[in-house]
């Protein structure tokens, strides 16, 4: 067939293209499948303009038009995380969201085994699940991107035991730099009691080629590498750096000096898990308790970098942070 195509069909032909066009755009950067140059360092791009906007119960934070993280809050997952959050260089996640050994990691999550004979980290639903109210935008500008939720920790159609507020703050100081804030509230409503776990509270899944059994490197504040030198280990944070694309990218997860347990010692495999988690040192025969109504406080620092982990700066960073009014 010859005719002519009409000036509507072409328009909307056209529009249809440009949809598919961004679309594509977006989720190969945010995948990180078309790096920029590998001859323009990322501290002499521009950067820092931020934005967001929610879609349902996820929420995308962009940084210059290009995707940073998205916090994915949907009503049938285990817990509500963070995938992807992509490097300054690269665009690549940083971040796995799912991988073998161990696929219910969640790139960048909060979760709990043992809590009250259910579990809150891995398993099956009915074991015990960490619902999202429903994720929201609390403010928005060029300089700050600041979420909030509010999250019940319940199994089935049970009463929540526990209800958890949290907010997560996004910033990009320079363009080789992504901030996450992260303060977390937990209140009980009943009596808690979580038994002896290593599946506990804030953790960071690496992306393969950040973690040494991808040829990247895991290093904490003490200057000690590798899961043999650092698990265990009490320390202000801990992270992963791998050279992508010809580009060194990291992620570093920071304990605050205000959380209960600090300095945290650490649980971390070089397949790339990292958690500063207290419950794996206690008593096997005494629990730890949360009376009913009563809240723990939890901050943590998240920070995504162009170039290596450099310990003179991360504790720069970690000190300015912990030093805030």
């Amino acid at each position: 067939m010859d005719a002519k195509l009409s000036r509507r069909d072409a328009l909307k032909a056209g529009g249809t293209a440009a949809v598919g066009v961004i679309a594509l755009r977006s989720v190969g950067n945010a995948a990180g499948q078309t790096p920029p140059p590998a001859d323009i360092p990322a501290s002499n791009r521009p950067g820092g303009v931020l934005s967001a906007y929610q879609c349902d119960r996820n929420i995308w934070v962009r940084i210059d038009d290009a995707v940073f993280c998205c916090y994915r809050a949907g009503a049938d997952q285990k817990y509500p995380y963070f995938y992807p959050l992509t490097g300054p260089a690269t665009g690549m996640s940083v971040t796995e969201e799912s991988s073998v050994p161990w696929p219910h990691h969640r790139s960048l999550f909060f979760g709990c085994d043992h809590v009250n004979g259910g579990n809150y980290w891995q398993d099956a639903l009915s074991r015990g699940q960490i619902v999202s109210r429903g994720p929201r935008i609390e403010s928005a500008d060029e300089r700050a991107v600041l979420l909030a939720d509010v999250c019940d920790w319940r199994r089935g159609d049970d009463e929540p035991i526990i209800e958890d507020r949290r907010t997560y703050r996004i910033t990009a100081p320079d363009a080789s730099t992504r901030i996450l804030d992260c303060r977390i509230a937990l209140t009980a409503r009943t009596d808690i009691q979580i038994t002896k776990t290593n599946h506990s509270l804030f953790a960071v899944r690496a992306a393969r080629g950040l973690a040494p059994l991808g040829g990247g490197r895991l290093l904490n504040s003490a200057g000690q590498s590798g899961e043999k030198a650092t698990f265990g280990q009490p320390a202000s944070w801990c992270g992963f750096e791998g050279v992508r694309f010809g580009q060194t990218e990291s992620i570093v997860l920071m304990d605050d000096p205000q959380n209960p347990w600090y300095p945290c010692q650490w649980f971390t495999r070089d397949y790339g898990f990292a958690s500063p988690t207290p419950f794996f040192w206690i008593d096997e025969k005494e629990p730890w308790r949360l009376p009913k109504g009563q809240t723990l406080a939890l901050s943590y620092r998240v920070a995504v970098l162009a170039g290596p982990l450099d310990r003179a700066r991360l504790d720069c960073m970690h000190r300015d942070w912990s030093s805030r009014a």
